[in-house]
């Protein structure tokens, strides 16, 4: 077959894993890969989108109609669109894009291919095709969210928090090592609970050290972990293994008490502080990250000039501010006068 497919990833990097694991399913049956959101010229085209907020609906608009301009211009054959985007609007993007010959929601993976005519007999769900640097790559261990933050969207796209068994991502994780990727980079809506559903114990330190038994990577990062519930354990491993980095990614969003309780953020200020603060003491090289929200419904300059306070106190390394984005379907959105 010298059928050309590319797949556009837009949005985060448990996209990027998805995106992969399409790659090597079709190159399983075939075809000719390409990753690039540039290329217009493709038998296939398959864009996985975000929808999360409104900067990244746009971008994923904007991408779906370009590629609609290639498939007018004959530079493009089929024009599929997968992801949170298609998930969240589906209905919608049909009737305002009916150029998509189809959209496909997060677990439709398997519709698509067979859409595609993308079977493979002999594929596994664990391979991948790296599209990143080859020295480092995501693990996805988990789908969905179980939290209840008011202003996030992600649960009723994504659904509720599912695991990974661990034995899956073990036979993963060897697979990335076999293709040469030396730091790989734990991702999931909410970290610290993977396990909680499938064995009713939260097991990412175990499934820590499973990966550091192997002894395949060189580096292993985690993102992203909460305030409330953090694996005490986990300062340990990172103590105890120079392979765990000492990143820690936290996104407390913010630190008013009265912004965590209507952000619905199940953790106050004193928690945060507490944590942070442990963390920082005991590994006191740690480089820490975080995520904040500017302009949630209800914020005075007060509750804005504390969280300035804070952060200049603390001194986060790293640190994304995002202006909040007014979702519908969201507490925040739907309830809250912005």
């Amino acid at each position: 077959m010298n059928e050309k497919i590319n797949i556009v990833t837009l949005g985060c990097s448990k996209n990027v894993a998805d995106s992969e694991k399409l790659l090597a399913r079709f190159r399983c049956a075939g075809y000719s890969l390409k990753w690039d959101p540039e290329d217009t010229r493709a038998d296939t085209v398959i864009i996985n989108t975000c929808g999360f907020i409104n900067d990244a609906k746009e971008e994923s608009i904007d991408t779906i109609l370009r590629f609609v301009k290639a498939k007018e211009s004959g530079s493009v054959r089929n024009l599929y669109v997968m992801g949170c985007l298609s998930q969240r609007y589906k209905d919608e993007l049909r009737r305002e894009i009916p150029e998509v010959d189809n959209y496909f929601g997060v677990n439709d993976q398997e519709d698509l291919l067979e859409k595609a005519g993308a079977g493979c007999k002999n594929s596994f769900s664990n391979n991948r095709i790296l599209t990143n640097p080859g020295h480092y790559a995501y693990l996805k261990i988990s789908e969905g969210c179980n939290r209840k933050c008011s202003f996030c969207a992600i649960p009723s796209i994504r659904g509720k928090y599912i695991s990974r068994p661990i034995e899956e991502l073990e036979d993963e994780a060897g697979r990335l090592a076999d293709l040469g990727v030396k730091e790989i980079i734990l991702v999931a809506q909410d970290l610290g609970y993977y396990g909680l559903e499938l064995y009713q114990k939260r097991k990412l330190p175990d499934l820590l050290k499973k990966l550091l038994k192997s002894g395949n990577f060189s580096w292993i990062r985690l993102h992203y972990l909460y305030p409330d519930y953090f694996p005490e354990e986990i300062i340990a491993l990172m103590r105890d293994n120079q392979q765990i980095c000492k990143y820690i990614d936290i996104p407390i969003q913010h630190i008013s008490e009265k912004m965590l309780r209507l952000m619905k953020r199940s953790y106050g200020r004193r928690e945060a502080e507490e944590i942070l603060y442990r963390i920082k003491e005991q590994l006191p090289d740690a480089a820490f990250r975080t995520t904040l929200i500017s302009g949630h419904p209800g914020e005075t300059d007060d509750d804005h000039r504390e969280l300035l306070e804070f952060v200049r106190q603390f001194r986060f390394d790293r640190m994304g501010v995002f202006r909040y984005s007014h979702e519908e379907g969201t507490y925040s959105g739907d309830k809250l006068e912005d």
